[in-house]
């Protein structure tokens, strides 16, 4: 007796294409609440710069007799401006030079400070490396406000109060700008690099200036931008630091007129011309930002490289 098997030759049917997957509606959803919430988030940061550009085309009446977000009866912008630099013998300027070189001498020492910190804890090993970097880890939890006064004590014993140096030696020091190339070093800069380097006779130093330093680009324009606008923006410590008009930055300049037009008693009222001053003094930050951009990109660009 022939005995034939259940299995046939036939040709299996050809595979169809699998329909697409649908978005599943509470997919949607979230998609949908995630854009709002991210649309409050950006309305939360360019209000506060938009009210700040609609209140210096304003006169001092139409400050406190218009709709706040919204444009006066007249465009004072220009006139705004011209007060701002002539006001007082013009001593806005002289703070503008004052922050520029307060932040600037700040953050470029900063960040090379930070970027050999940072390089030395990620590729170097010695004793006591793991606590030396605990405690600069815990220096980063420490508010700036409560090492103001020992520093004001430490620099007035020094006789360095009311100068420069006051504003500029306390900005040097970045805890987080530290951790922040540690850990961008320890990934960047690879281990068979250096050792080539120092197979081609190549010194320590040369090897971090030469090779280190070009390959930490992103991470030293990061802790610098973090460094100027740390600096550029403090006010407590100029505040209690100097006594000066004539070395005031824009924060503690501008703050005392603010506080001389609040105050009344025949002061000159310059509400518009403070509002316009502080729109002037975000200037500089905006650039810094907008030329320093693309050196992320290009990192960016370089990480993406398999090798």
């Amino acid at each position: 007796m022939h005995i034939t098997s259940g299995t046939t030759n036939e040709p299996a049917p050809p595979a169809t294409l699998a329909p697409r997957k649908r978005l599943r509606p509470r997919e949607s959803q979230r998609s949908t609440l995630l854009t709002v919430l991210l649309w409050l988030c950006a309305l939360y940061f360019i209000l506060p710069l938009f009210w700040l550009i609609v209140a210096s085309t304003k006169s001092n009446t139409d400050l406190f007799s218009t709709f706040g977000l919204w444009f006066g009866k007249s465009f004072e912008l220009w006139n705004n401006l011209v007060s701002v630099f002539t006001v007082r013998d013009g001593l806005f300027l002289q703070w503008v030079i004052n922050t520029v070189l307060y932040a600037s001498v700040s953050a470029v020492i900063a960040s090379i400070l930070a970027t050999a910190a940072g390089y030395a804890f990620a590729k170097y090993q010695f004793p006591g490396d793991k606590l030396l970097f605990s405690i600069i880890l815990g220096a980063i939890m420490i508010p700036l406000t409560a090492l103001a006064l020992p520093t004001y004590l430490l620099f007035n014993t020094a006789g360095l109060t009311n100068t420069p140096w006051s504003v500029i030696l306390p900005s040097l020091v970045s805890p987080f700008g530290v951790y922040l190339m540690r850990v961008y070093a320890a990934d960047a800069i690879s281990d068979s690099l250096i050792e080539a380097a120092r197979v081609d006779g190549a010194g320590e130093f040369r090897i971090f200036w030469q090779v280190g330093f070009r390959l930490l680009g992103p991470g030293v324009v990061t802790v610098f931008l973090f460094a100027l606008v740390a600096t550029w923006n403090n006010y407590f410590l100029p505040l209690i630091m100097l006594n000066s008009s004539s070395l005031y930055p824009l924060t503690v300049g501008l703050a005392q007129q603010q506080a001389a037009s609040a105050a009344g008693g025949g002061a000159q009222a310059l509400f518009s011309t403070v509002i316009t001053g502080s729109l002037v003094s975000i200037v500089p930050l905006i650039i810094a930002f907008l030329v320093l951009q693309r050196y992320w990109q290009a990192g960016l660009t370089t990480g993406g490289v398999k090798e």
